[in-house]
């Protein structure tokens, strides 16, 4: 690992993705690291990016982030200190599906990735200087229950289970800011823009804005002041959003250690 500054983005091949990773590797001032599932989309992925960008510091790690063990790999592998984690990677099967840990496959890539991945690297954010973490939320969430957070008892719902799982990531970033703030570690999320992709087409939507408005918000709070000046924030649109599901104590508690709870 290099000494510049490292940014590591999950679901870094999807269109928001891609462009979140390629805004962060424009100016050439740090490494970027895309976490990806598929060998020959990752390596289109780093070749565009370090093309369009002239960032020569790009490249790539392989792992499937619905798997806990597959992040434990990831971490093992890493070097060196970590400054920006981008959360990103999410999906919206239209079918129930489970990980291969048995994990309805939504929460377990949607939110306990997050859960995971900034567990996993908390001591690489906190080998770096101001480091922080992003992760992307949405504005299209609510529906949380905890008590059936895999739609084991509901029927399953793509759409539902979206919403459910946005929730959940805005909450987790502000109780993972809560934990990090005397750490030097800044946590917020927000809301990307409306962009067409295969997430929002399984969800029955299209997209008015192209990748890279979508990855405008995510890209100004990991590069800007704005995402190390605050923690445990909600953005859209570059401004900071009350988030009424981080105000209640109880649903925060029990949410982060029913994460914990899977390991």
């Amino acid at each position: 690992m290099s000494c510049r500054t490292c940014a590591l983005v999950t679901g870094a091949t999807g269109a928001i993705g891609e462009a979140i990773a390629r805004g962060l590797a424009t100016d050439g001032k740090r490494e970027v690291v895309l976490v990806a599932r598929n060998l020959d989309k990752a390596e289109r992925a780093v070749q565009r990016i370090r093309r369009e960008t002239g960032n020569a510091h790009v490249r790539f790690e392989l792992a499937d982030l619905s798997r806990g063990y597959a992040i434990r790999d990831l971490v093992a592998r890493w070097d060196g200190p970590l400054h920006i984690l981008v959360n990103n990677a999410a999906i919206t099967p239209r079918r129930r599906e489970e990980s291969p840990e048995g994990v309805e496959l939504q929460f377990a890539t949607n939110v306990l990735a997050y859960f995971r991945m900034i567990h996993a690297f908390t001591p690489y954010l906190l080998a770096a200087e101001g480091a922080q973490v992003v992760n992307v939320a949405s504005y299209w969430a609510g529906g949380l229950d905890l008590d059936d957070l895999e739609f084991r008892r509901r029927r399953y719902n793509n759409d539902a289970a979206y919403r459910q799982s946005k929730q959940a990531d805005r909450i987790l970033s502000t109780a993972f800011a809560e934990r990090l703030a005397d750490q030097g570690v800044c946590v917020n999320a927000c809301h990307p823009g409306d962009v067409n992709s295969t997430l929002s087409n399984n969800l029955g939507f299209g997209g008015h804005q192209s990748p890279e408005e979508g990855a405008d918000t995510p890209v100004w709070l990991a590069i800007g002041s704005a995402g190390t000046e605050t923690t445990g924030r909600y953005f859209e649109n570059r401004r900071a959003v009350p988030c009424g599901f981080s105000k209640d104590r109880n649903t925060m508690e029990r949410l982060f250690e029913a994460c914990e709870a899977y390991g």
